[in-house]
């Protein structure tokens, strides 16, 4: 015997998948504003940085020489200049990181004051490699520059100790490899470096969010510390050892000039091909997961939340014979909704768990009961209002969780499939439709 099939159930299913894809306009909302949001905290970040002072990239001091050349242009005797830059032998650079948040109007951003000690060597072979091949170095204007990416953010800058000499810093409008820098005079004569020669110097400078390390000499050693409990290494190398504990962090970095696309000796001429920042590294002071980004992740199973809930309130209707109108569904979609609004909102002021416990637990009691009260069974919204915050915590462990999201969201998919089948596994949904319900 061919079973009877009725078109209720089947009408009544598409148009509660029709109710829940429906509500994907208002999810889309709802995430602009999250990337709305989110943009104003960046610009908020941009403006602290702006006053405070930008990521900052440091390096090594490089000795720029003037170079003249007697040159044959069209038949006739020209000069031309250029600028010989030449790197250290070694270079030690200690860093310890003061890390602070300030904030602009409700946003905050990570800042940092650097308090930076560097020490190394010029070698006598490097040096001579300056000028040539019918070029004479400008000896008395040659000068020692030091690249700060943002160099707003110097707060204090020792005497440049070189050799028996103690050269001020100074502002230096030509920079480094693309990068501003400082520089520091240093009128030297070649006949009479037959020693290495050694250099040290002390900087502060204030940054925002990362500061990096330019490995500016044929061997580069590099030590960072600091008061943060997450921070995120990057840049063109990994730390060879590095601690995190609660105190902080600490790193240490070891870089030849094999390793790096930067020669030791190059020209102005040459300048376009030389590029520093690519070989950069260092440290990030990364705040894991803002509360944009939280909410954008819960953002992304909106749909498999409404959908599951539009599920339990179908499965009601079908187990228990009763009857729920579209207009509900709206409204208890709208409900769910309105928790990530709300999410946003709060968790702009008293933080993402915080915000994410209250708007939870508000959304679970207002849905459950309405399910209590359309559904006329106290057990109903109890048991609705349950599962909702069940399904609430699930999500909250898919949103901390960056590693295992897919894994735990997958088997609580399939464990929530496997649920639907052993409720429904004795429906008879031909008979249905047949059924008026109560």
């Amino acid at each position: 015997m061919i079973p009877r099939f009725t078109p209720g159930v089947t009408a009544k299913v598409l148009g509660v998948a029709l109710l829940a894809l429906l509500m994907l306009i208002p999810l889309a909302q709802v995430n602009d504003l999250i990337g709305e949001r989110a943009g104003r905290a960046q610009e908020a970040a941009r403006q602290i940085a702006v006053r405070w002072g930008a990521p900052q990239v440091v390096g090594g001091p490089v000795l720029a020489v003037p170079v003249r050349c007697e040159v044959e242009r069209d038949g006739k005797p020209a000069t031309i200049e250029r600028t010989d830059f030449v790197l250290p032998d070694r270079l030690a650079l200690g860093a310890t990181l003061a890390p602070e948040l300030r904030s602009y109007g409700i946003y905050e951003s990570v800042v940092y004051t650097a308090t930076i000690k560097a020490e190394g060597r010029f070698m006598p072979g490097d040096v001579a490699r300056v000028g040539g091949d019918g070029c004479s170095a400008q000896w008395r204007r040659a000068e020692l520059r030091v690249p700060v990416a943002d160099v707003h953010g110097i707060r204090r800058a020792s005497p440049l100790r070189i050799g028996a000499d103690a050269p001020e810093f100074g502002p230096d409008g030509a920079g480094v490899g693309g990068l501003t820098a400082i520089s520091a005079p240093f009128a030297f004569d070649p006949t009479l470096a037959t020693q290495p020669l050694p250099f040290a110097f002390e900087l502060t400078v204030a940054g925002s969010e990362r500061f990096a390390v330019l490995p500016l000499a044929r061997q580069t050693e590099t030590h960072v510390d600091g008061a943060w409990g997450d921070p995120g290494f990057d840049g063109a190398f990994v730390p060879a050892e590095r601690r995190i504990d609660a105190n902080g962090f600490r790193a240490d970095w070891q870089v030849l000039d094999l390793n790096r696309p930067v020669p030791q000796h190059w020209s102005s001429l040459e300048a376009a091909s030389v590029d520093l920042v690519s070989s950069s590294y260092g440290v990030n002071l990364v705040r894991p997961a803002n509360a944009y980004q939280q909410n954008v992740r819960a953002g992304k199973y909106g749909l498999v939340f409404i959908a599951l809930t539009f599920v339990a309130f179908f499965l009601f209707e079908v187990l228990r014979g009763l009857r729920v109108h579209p207009v509900q569904y709206l409204l208890v979609g709208a409900a769910l909704c309105t928790f990530y609004l709300v999410l946003l909102a709060l968790s702009e002021h008293v933080g993402f768990s915080i915000a994410y416990a209250t708007a939870a637990g508000a959304t679970a009691f207002i849905v459950g009961g309405y399910a209590a009260a359309i559904l006329a069974q106290r057990r109903a919204g109890i048991a609705l209002g349950g599962m909702l915050a069940l399904v609430y915590a699930l999500l909250y462990g898919l949103v901390r969780s960056e590693d295992y999201a897919l894994l735990m969201g997958s088997l609580a998919m399939l464990a929530t499939v496997v649920a639907l089948m052993a409720l429904t596994r004795r429906v008879d949904w031909y008979a249905t439709g047949a059924k008026e319900p109560a």
